[in-house]
């Protein structure tokens, strides 16, 4: 079903990290051989219990960061779309795209922090309105990538004979979309996205969203073999067992549920338990899976091991 290699990415995130941590983390996972490596769209440090801690933005670290990574293709799950016009978000990205000699993807959601929406200023739409806006913005930005003018006015944006020169070094810079809603959000991904990204879900259900995107797909006359299907997860690679149950715990909140069923919703425990675990998610439709390193809570020795130990076994 798949036509994508398998793929592994790391997600750092910026919060309550210092720059130089960051950059040495990356240089090192680069080196090890990761395909991807992202970091987030944040002004606060949304997933702390302080949000008043240290946050570096985003955009401006991922250009800082591309100059580090050399190989690795780069990202940030996931943009909000509400923070930016997205004639502003295509020219980042073209100009992105072009000092990483054409290794960027871009990546949109609704946008859902509340908490930075009203703190700086950012209007906060009802999820409906969210919803139009990203589905505008995707109209507008894969016109400016490939049009010599964007002419589209919609309900919420408008552009107007819109010029992206230079135009990103990738002939078709990937857009990839994030989000779970079935009903709205999944046709967007089924519309417009090159490469789709849930977070924290088995393998069973990652089937079922795929078939979801499938059946919009039909509906709107696209096959979706043409969207590579990425997982944000947490990993922990023959780690001690405590720094099992802790990891454990955490996604068990996050994902308000039982720590015997986060497991199900990770990478975890042995070499064998972990390829066994990636095939299932394979058979699923997941091509490419994106780790969460969160320090202290996740481990570099973890990184190093999993790219060294496990990753071969998934190149062809």
């Amino acid at each position: 079903m798949n036509k994508y290699p398998i793929r592994f990415g790391v997600h750092t995130g910026q919060q309550n990290i210092e720059w130089e941590e960051l950059r040495s983390f990356w240089a090192k996972a680069d080196g090890w051989g990761y395909d991807s490596l992202w970091v987030y769209d944040h002004f606060y440090p949304v997933f702390s219990p302080d949000p008043n801690g240290p946050c570096l933005e985003g955009w401006t670290l991922l250009s800082a960061l591309s100059q580090v990574a050399k190989r690795a293709r780069i990202g940030a799950i996931i943009n909000s779309n509400t923070y930016r016009n997205p004639a502003l978000t295509a020219k980042m990205a073209a100009t992105l795209d072009q000092i990483s000699g054409g290794r960027l993807n871009l990546e949109l959601g609704a946008g859902w922090s509340e908490l930075e929406h009203q703190s700086l200023g950012f209007d906060f739409k009802t999820l409906g309105g969210r919803l139009q806006l990203l589905d505008e913005a995707c109209q507008i930005i894969k016109g400016m990538f490939s049009q010599d003018k964007t002419t589209i006015r919609g309900k919420h944006w408008s552009v107007v004979d819109a010029v992206c020169n230079p135009k990103p070094a990738q002939k078709n810079l990937p857009l990839l979309i994030g989000g779970q809603g079935e009903r709205v959000l999944l046709k967007i991904v089924a519309k417009y996205a090159d490469m789709w990204n849930a977070g924290n879900a088995d393998d069973a259900e990652m089937k079922r969203l795929i078939g979801v995107i499938e059946r919009h797909g039909d509906a709107v006359g696209r096959n979706a073999d043409e969207i590579e299907m990425t997982l944000m997860m947490t990993m922990c690679y023959g780690a001690p067992k405590s720094r099992e149950e802790s990891l454990s715990a955490f996604v068990a909140t996050m994902a308000q549920t039982t720590s015997e069923q986060a497991r199900e919703r990770m990478i975890i425990g042995s070499k064998q338990e972990c390829v066994d675990k990636i095939e299932r998610y394979i058979k699923a439709g997941v091509s490419h899976f994106i780790f969460q390193h969160k320090p202290v809570m996740t481990s570099e020795e973890d990184m190093q091991a999993f790219a060294e130990e496990i990753m071969p076994q998934f190149r062809h």
